[in-house]
């Protein structure tokens, strides 16, 4: 039976290089797993022309959006063990809009929601020399909020799918601890 783990934590926290290895060292102990990044899978279907944009769209789209995204991921976990890199929260400018609403947990059904977190200081730090993205200016207390929000999300997403929620930090230094910890869930 596939396991559906979902790999959340705010910009900046490491996520993605966190699950790009796990992935890699959970496939050489034969441990089929596929990662799917929820964003790209919203993109496709956004119309925008880069994915930062994505979080402006007017909310309706972004649902629209989200209920494709999560319908292709089901169908993909079928077949195989899932990570679904994706956000608890997104910070829009109305606010910040729930990554993982009802819709997208009951097409998912994940065991496992994970968070990344990292201290804010480190995060700021990841986010300053990381010119590849149009990320908007935050400072250390609102980045420490939003890890603190989405402890919020995670534990309420859990209580919809009876999944479990584990945090897992990602400290400057320490990446393979965190990938052992996230290899370890399958």
């Amino acid at each position: 039976m596939s396991k559906i783990v979902i790999l959340t934590g705010i910009p900046g926290s490491g996520k993605t290089s966190i699950l790009t290895e796990s992935v890699a060292l959970l496939n050489r102990e034969r441990k089929k797993t596929v990662s799917v990044n929820f964003g790209d899978v919203m993109f496709d279907t956004s119309g925008v022309a880069h994915r930062d944009e994505m979080r402006k769209l007017p909310q309706e789209k972004q649902i629209e959006n989200q209920k494709k995204a999560a319908e292709k991921i089901a169908r993909m976990a079928k077949k195989e063990n899932v990570i679904v890199d994706t956000h608890c929260t997104i910070k829009t400018p109305s606010g910040y809009l729930c990554g993982l609403p009802e819709w997208v947990l009951k097409n998912i059904k994940p065991n496992v929601i994970v968070l990344v977190e990292a201290e804010p200081s480190e995060i700021k730090g990841r986010r300053d020399s990381d010119e590849s993205r149009k990320r908007d200016e935050e400072s250390a207390d609102d980045i420490d909020a939003h890890q603190k929000l989405n402890r919020a999300a995670a534990i309420s997403y859990c209580m919809l799918t009876g999944a479990t929620m584990k945090i897992i930090k990602n400290r400057d230094s320490y990446l393979l601890d965190a990938v052992k910890e996230l290899a370890g869930l399958f």
